[in-house]
């Protein structure tokens, strides 16, 4: 996912797109397990594109605690 892209989001939008990563990255845990997963280098993207968004909410919680001091 492209980090511009994520920034534009909502608070509430990124918080449903992180849920919606997760359950992604345990369905593809779950296919790697049983033998099924075909591309295993998508394990390693989901969970950078889960790091990404969750680096942009904290980004986004340290400037609104900047903004109320």
């Amino acid at each position: 996912m492209n980090l511009e892209k994520i920034r534009q989001m909502t608070d509430a939008e990124l918080e449903n797109e992180l849920k919606k990563m997760k359950t992604e990255l345990f369905n593809l845990r779950f296919q790697h397990v049983t033998g099924q997963l075909e591309n295993p280098i998508k394990l390693r993207g989901v969970r950078r594109d889960i790091a990404r968004v969750k680096t942009v909410i904290r980004e986004k919680e340290i400037a609104a605690e900047s903004s109320i001091s």
